[in-house]
């Protein structure tokens, strides 16, 4: 899981760590926070910590205030800029309908 501007797509992608990746691929709007939580206990090679989820809700809460993720009432489908990863992405589509949505034309990165 990377962070992709695409905008500047020939510069570097920030990686995540694969846990944060988890996350933010879970993150796609069928997914509940406790299912979040359900899978990666049920991963997590050997015992999970006691804190597990104290520690995935703080995360998830960081991610929240940062505006990489955002929570609904019920499940959504994900715009396509989010839901396509870069690399098979129409990055002028992409750039259209993100315009379209009232981002920023310039710094706005997507997800792949």
């Amino acid at each position: 899981m990377s962070l992709v501007d695409i905008f500047d797509p020939k510069k570097e992608a920030l990686d995540f760590e694969p846990w944060l990746g988890i996350i933010v691929s879970l993150a796609d709007g069928k997914h509940t926070i406790q299912e979040l939580v359900d899978y990666l206990v049920s991963h997590y090679q050997g015992t999970p910590p006691s804190n597990l989820a104290d520690t995935l809700e703080s995360a998830i809460n960081r991610l929240i205030e940062t505006e990489m993720i955002k929570l609904s009432e019920g499940a959504i489908e994900l715009p396509y800029y989010l839901a396509v990863p870069a690399n098979v992405m129409d990055i002028e589509k992409a750039k259209r309908l993100m315009a379209e949505d009232g981002y920023p034309a310039d710094d706005t990165p997507t997800l792949n």
